[in-house]
Formats: structure tokens, sequence, C-alpha cells
């Protein structure tokens, strides 16, 4: 399984973060909507996760509820047919929730940077260190401190779940 160092942040706006990630970045940016399906699982977390009516990529993924860094594991799988399949997971396991944003992606170095504008939400900020195999987590904590050092990202801006843990605590 691929694995990454995350964080993911609060942020203000999106505007006010762009220039200063674009004068970091190595690439970007790429503007992508998301719809973001969630299933019943209970070894990790299980998405859905929609481009268009004929590209999406289901997600298996597990990591701690941390607000710092943290490390995730992930395995990706390509989709033609994101609406049949999300049928067939939603009858077989059920839906939990699902989470429409739209993201601006840069690359700096080795890092994935999302700027997200999530529906229903607001906007934040992902840092994604991707680690090589057998890599010890530290360098990619590291990174991910400097990133957020440089970016502005305060550790009380810090988020420890998911968007949907987020959406699902709202509805509480």
């Amino acid at each position: 399984m691929a694995r990454n160092i995350e964080i993911k942040a609060r942020i203000e706006s999106v505007a006010l973060l762009t220039s200063r990630v674009a004068a970091l970045a190595s690439e970007g940016p790429l503007e992508i909507a998301q719809d973001d399906t969630f299933f019943n699982c209970v070894t990790g977390r299980l998405k859905l996760r929609a481009f268009s009516n004929d590209a999406g990529e289901l997600i298996f993924y597990r990591r701690v509820n941390q607000a710092g860094p943290k490390e995730s594991f992930y395995l990706r799988s390509p989709t033609s047919s994101p609406e049949t399949l999300r049928e067939s997971l939603s009858l077989a396991y059920g839906q939990i929730g699902r989470i429409r944003k739209y993201r601006t992606l840069f690359l700096v170095g080795r890092t994935r940077v999302h700027l997200d504008r999530v529906e229903g939400l607001g906007h934040f900020l992902e840092l994604e260190v991707m680690l090589v195999d057998g890599e010890p987590l530290e360098p990619g904590v590291r990174e991910a401190d400097d990133l957020m050092e440089k970016l502005g990202i305060q550790r009380d801006q810090l988020v420890e779940g998911a968007y949907l843990d987020l959406m699902l605590a709202e509805k509480r």
C-alpha cells in the first residue's frame, strides 16, 4: 500500500493562499471537481471519488485522527463507471456521507498541496508528503512542518479527521 504524511487545516480563503503556494510549486495549478461518497467500512475508510460520469477511483485508506502530521496508508483503484460502482457499494455496504469539493492541486517537490473549497464546510489546505517504500516517517513530517511554516499555517488551524467527520459533526 502507498503511504504519505498528511495534514489538513482550515483556512480563511483559498484565494488568499493560492499565490503563496504557487510561488513554491514545481507544478500546478490543476483544477479538479470531486464528488466523494463514503461507505461503511470497519477496517478503515472506503470512498468513491467521481471526477465525471465516466472517470473516478475507489480509495481505501487508513489513518489516525490527529491534528498534526499523520501517516496515511491508501490504495486507489480507477473506474470508468463511478455511478454504477456507487450504486453497487451503496447497496452492499451503505453510504455514510457524501462530500463535494472543488480542489486546486499544486506539487511542491514530492508534496501534493490541495486548496479545497468544500461544499457546506468552507476552505481548507491539505498537504500530502509522498513517502517511498520503507522510508521512515520523520523526513515526511519535517517536510510537512516546513511547508506549513512557509505557508503561515498555525497549529490551531489543523483538523483531526476527514471532511466527512466535520460534516457529520455539524449535523449533530
